[in-house]
Order: structure tokens, then C-alpha cells, then sequence
């Protein structure tokens, strides 16, 4: 589908004012100000931010009492037990509170539900067994916060709980022995939009602090923090939380220390999925928070969306080279795996999606079949999210007919997920998650009640203008701009990721040096080279494989939107373009702001 361009408007005064005020080059002045960072410190903060600008887990609601809590748990032998979510952020977060526990003298274990036989978040069967096995302490991590009745049957069986959580909490709270939570009712933390991997950090740093009796840690608990930092950093990384506070600083120092002070197990996933460290602009080493999304992330999400994620912990936490060697040529297996069944079913949604949807008519899609799997049908769902720009919901319906449908849904902007699932409530068997990404369990037979509702909310809720694909373009400027020395000045603002992303810029009346040529297994990305006046750059169209024939078949100039990038090859640095959306330059002026 077509997308509508905007140009960001140029305030040019206002650029040149923070150009000067915080000696910057003018295109990254030009960069923040499109970001709404005006301010001379503000942008000195952005630039460089300190590991000091993390707020004190002391303010956190919960944390406090959470910490004295499991300590006394600790002094008295206590049988712990941290209960994740089986995603890269409940996995790297676990990770981070075991290791912790670990260190501080706990009698601790570490418990992930199945996938699609548990579901998400805690669960009665779970605590059940957790309680025969002698656990006295639970605490969740990136669940528990809807968890009402469980934690009702964890004080049943005399087990304390203690929930860890950033989702939405519900109208009511579960009765726990504490709730750490950035935006409970009862706090003002400053930043509420901390990852359930951020808020494990803070639970750890605020342990380590009680340990050493002082806000100053002991240097072996720093040493674990440091490290700590970029366990962190991958949950918040892959739970695509804005990048912007605490969540910068995260990510900031923590792809740092996953490149100078990764676990045993992060250095072996490193090594097999063929990332390396670079030095940046400021001369530190660290990885790319782009290698960790689309390298690192996905490969411990495929344990967990195949049903293995204790696997994924146990590769966060080991000490052993060789396991961690195994561990991650497994899960790398794992995530090949995966990546077939995703195209499979994503072949058979997209096939199901043209059949059915009415791009003038219809406000969202609610799409279903017999043997989807339930772990990858949430990927699927965001791409034809992005693809239709619309709500998607995907619900795999089990082949044997024994268990009730497993859905996932991903949102546009503007509409609220987790809203519209509740006022859809009366069609389905459970419901939980963000405004933008959800998941639901349905009884087959439900399913026309709920399309119809679902997609009447979503007609009702989402303007007529707002069902194009806009993207938002930083600035206009020729080939010619984009040197190298440019697009280092570019790389200042990273880490990108949601909330701040990698700057995306356009050009006009570029011309394609030949057809464009398929990468990848099946053809799936393309390569091209693009000239303009006397200026060739190659680019790069990642999942742009379906715009093969289109490209090669126009007769004329194109204009071009993409975000551009320093390859690194065989040590050498070139300007690539990544390319996002093109057309014909004589269909449409930008628009802009």
C-alpha cells in the first residue's frame, strides 16, 4: 500500500542556535531539532548520556520493600524461585535476578511457563508444582501485574509473591508481598516506561545496595551491575520500548558492556551469529543496538516462541564456555526453525489477507487457521500490520480441536490494543498486553462475534485519513551529502531503536544503475545502485524483495526515502542506503509538516 511522505518542517534560526550553543555540526543540530531537543544541555545529554542519570531505585514503587523482602528470604534459606515471560525480556530479566540471587548466597531457581501449552504469565499449574518443590519465595519478572487470582493461590499454598512488572496494570492490583512496578497509582517514579528487564535491574541494584549497606555497591556487585546493564539492555532493546531516559542510558552503556563484559553465553550467540564490536565516534567500544534487535533478540526469542526458553535463561547465565558454545548452536538452530515456519504462515495470512480485505472498507484484520504456530504468529501479525496499516489479529486455532485458539495482535498508531481487546472482552477466554502489541485466547466458535466487534471498534476508532501509512521524513538533501564524515555525524545520536529512530531522509529524481538484484535466501531484500548528478551509492531494501519487478520496470526517475548507514566490510567503511519507500517522481510532492 502507498504511504503518505512528510518532510519535517526546518526551523533554520533554531538550528543554528544549537549548532553554536552545544558545538555540534549542523546536521546533527538539524537532527535534534526534528527529535525536539533544542536546548543546548539537552542536547549534550542526549549526545552523551551518563550512566549517573539513572534514577535511584529507591524511587521505584515496590522496590524497596521488594529488596527487604528477598534479603530477609536470603538470611533465612529460603527456597526462591524467579518466574519469567518467555520473551527476550522476561528471559534477560530473569537472567539478571538469578544472577544476582546467585551472588548474594540464595537458594534460587528460575522457572519459564511454555509457550503455547502455559501461556503467558503466571499460572495456576505452575505455582502448584513450583510449591511442591518447595519454593517459599516467587518473583516475577515482565508478568504478574493482571495476575489477581494466582496470587490469591500463591497465598493459598504459603507462598509469598512478589511481582516485578511493567504492563498495564488492571483495575485490580493482585495481593502481593510487594509489586515493583514504574507506574503503579501509588508513586510518581520520573520514567514510566522502563522494560520488565529495566525494572529487574533496578530490583538487582536495589539488592546490591542492602547487601553492601551503602548506595555504594561493593566492587564485585558493581562488576555484576556493569554487566547486569546489558542484560538489561537486550529485554529493553527487543521489547521495543522508546529509547529515550533511563531507556537511553540502558542501552547506551549497556551495548557497551555487552561488547567489553558479555556472559559466557552472549559471547558464544555472538560469535554465531557473526557480530562483532565497533568503535564508535566517541572511541568506546560496543555493539550496534541494531545487531542486538536483529541478530542477538531474535535468536533467544526463537526458544521461547518454540517452547524452549529455560534454554535461552540457562545460555543468559551460564559459566561454562562449552555449554554456552552447545547452547548457542542450538538456539541458533532453533531460530532457523523458525524463520521457515514464519515465512510459511506468513505466505498463507498474506494470501488469506487479500482474499478477504477491503482496503476502502476494512479497518482492521482479524485472520485465522488450523495449525499456525502459536509462538511466531505475533511476528507475522506486526508485518501485516506495517504491510495494510492496520490492526492485525492472528489466531491459530489448534489442529486437534482440543485447546481454544491462541492470538496475537499488533496495532497502528492511534489505536489501542489492549482498549479494544477489553471492550471485545465478552468473545474471548483471556486477554492481556500493550496498546500496541496483545495477546487472546478464543473458543472457535467466537470468532465471527469477535471480527465483527473487533473491526467495528476499529472503523469506529480510526479516521478515514489515518488508514494511509505515513512515514516521517527528517530532511530532504541530494546523494551528494552523504559522505562519510556525514554519516558519522548521523551515528551520534544512536543507539535507535523506538522512540529514537535512526534518522530516515529522502532525495528525488535518483536513477536506478540496472534492475535491482534479490539477497538473501528466497530472494527476500534487494540491492541496487542509485546515481543522482554524478553521485552513485548502493542501497539496500531489507523484506523489499516483492518490489523486484515494480523497480525494474519503471521508466524513469524515482524518488527515494532511506536511512543511511556505514557499512563495514573486511575493514573497510562505505555509505549504504537503506531503502524504506520509493515511487516515481513525478507521482507526488512530499508533504510536509
Amino acid at each position: 500500500m502507498s504511504k503518505r511522505w512528510r518532510i519535517h518542517s526546518h526551523d533554520l534560526a533554531r538550528i543554528e542556535a544549537l549548532r553554536r550553543a552545544a558545538d555540534i555540526p549542523a546536521v546533527v543540530a538539524e537532527l535534534l531539532v526534528c527529535r525536539g531537543v533544542t536546548d543546548p544541555a539537552a542536547a549534550k545529554s542526549f549526545l552523551d548520556p551518563k550512566l549517573t542519570a539513572l534514577h535511584d531505585p529507591g524511587l521505584l514503587p515496590g522496590c524497596g520493600l521488594a529488596a527487604q523482602r528477598i534479603s530477609d528470604a536470603i538470611a533465612s534459606k529460603r527456597r526462591i524461585t524467579v518466574y519469567g515471560d518467555y520473551d527476550v525480556d522476561g528471559i534477560s530479566g530473569t537472567a539478571v535476578l538469578w544472577l544476582c540471587l546467585k551472588l548474594l548466597g540464595a537458594e534460587v531457581g528460575y522457572y519459564v511457563p511454555h509457550r503455547a501449552d502455559e501461556g503467558y504469565g503466571l499460572n495456576g499449574e505452575a505455582i502448584r508444582t513450583l510449591a511442591a518443590e518447595r519454593t517459599e519465595l516467587l518473583i516475577t519478572v515482565d508478568c504478574g501485574i493482571a495476575s489477581v487470582e494466582e496470587a490469591a493461590l500463591a497465598r493459598e499454598l504459603g507462598v509469598e509473591l512478589i511481582v516485578t512488572d511493567h504492563h498495564e496494570p488492571g483495575p485490580r492490583l493482585p495481593e502481593a508481598a510487594a509489586i515493583v512496578h514504574p507506574r503503579l497509582p501509588v508513586g510518581e517514579y520520573p520514567f514510566g516506561a522502563l522494560s520488565g528487564s529495566g525494572v529487574a535491574l533496578k530490583l538487582a541494584w536495589a539488592l546490591c545496595q542492602q547487601a553492601s549497606g551503602a548506595k555504594r555497591v561493593a566492587p564485585r556487585m558493581k562488576d555484576f551491575l556493569v554487566q547486569a546493564v546489558g542484560l538489561a539492555a537486550l529485554g529493553t532493546i527487543a521489547d521495543v520500548v522508546p529509547l529515550v531516559d533511563e531507556n537511553r542510558v540502558l542501552v547506551r552503556h549497556g551495548t557497551e558492556s555487552l561488547a567489553n563484559a558479555p556472559t559466557p553465553g552472549l559471547t558464544a550467540l555472538m560469535n554465531v551469529a557473526k557480530i562483532t564490536p565497533r568503535k564508535h565516534s566517541d572511541g568506546k567500544m560496543r555493539l550496534d543496538a541494531e545487531d542486538v534487535a536483529f541478530q542477538l533478540a531474535p535468536r533467544i526469542n526463537a526458544a521461547g516462541r518454540l517452547g524452549q526458553p529455560q534454554l535461552a535463561v540457562e545460555l543468559l547465565v551460564t559459566d561454562r564456555p562449552e555449554r554456552a558454545e552447545e547452547l548457542a548452536q542450538y538456539i541458533d538452530g532453533l531460530n532457523a526453525t523458525r524463520r521457515t515456519i514464519e515465512r510459511s504462515i506468513q505466505l498463507a495470512a498474506t494470501k488469506q489477507a487479500k482474499e478477504s480485505f477491503d482496503p476502502a472498507e476494512d479497518a482492521a484484520l482479524v485472520l485465522a487457521d488450523h495449525g499456525w504456530h502459536p509462538g511466531v504468529i505475533g511476528i507475522v501479525a506486526g508485518r501485516l500490520a506495517e504491510k495494510f496499516h492496520r490492526p492485525v489479529v492472528l489466531i491459530s486455532w489448534d489442529k486437534a480441536g482440543v485447546r481454544p485458539g491462541t492470538g496475537s495482535a499488533r496495532s497502528v498508531p492511534g489505536f489501542n490494543l489492549h482498549a479494544a481487546l477489553a471492550d471485545c472482552g465478552e468473545y474471548l477466554l483471556a486477554h492481556g498486553g500493550h496498546a500496541a502489541a496483545a495477546g487472546l485466547r478464543i473458543e472457535e466458535h467466537q470468532l465471527a462475534g469477535f471480527r465483527a466487534a473487533f473491526c467495528e471498534l476499529a472503523d469506529a476508532r480510526i479516521p478515514h485519513d489515518q488508514r494511509v501509512a505515513e512515514i516521517f521524513i527528517d530532511v530532504e538533501a541530494p546523494l551528494s551529502a552523504f559522505t562519510l564524515e556525514a554519516a558519522r555525524h548521523v551515528e551520534r545520536l544512536a543507539p535507535f531503536g523506538h522512540g529514537n529512530a535512526r534518522p530516515l531522509l529522502c532525495t528525488t529524481g535518483v536513477t536506478l544503475d540496472g534492475p535491482p538484484k534479490p539477497l538473501g535466501s528466497g530472494g527476500h531484500h534487494l540491492a541496487m545502485t542509485l546515481s543522482q548528478y554524478g553521485v552513485s551509492l548502493r542501497a539496500v531494501a531489507f523484506g523489499g524483495g516483492e518490489w523486484a519487478d515494480e523497480l525494474a520496470a519503471v521508466d524513469g526517475p524515482l524518488d527515494v526515502a532511506f536511512r543511511p548507514v556505514i557499512n563495514h566490510f573486511r575493514g573497510r567503511q562505505s555509505v549504504e542506503l537503506h531503502l524504506v519507500d520509493w515511487r516515481p517522481t513525478a507521482a507526488a510532492e512530499p508533504a510536509n509538516q
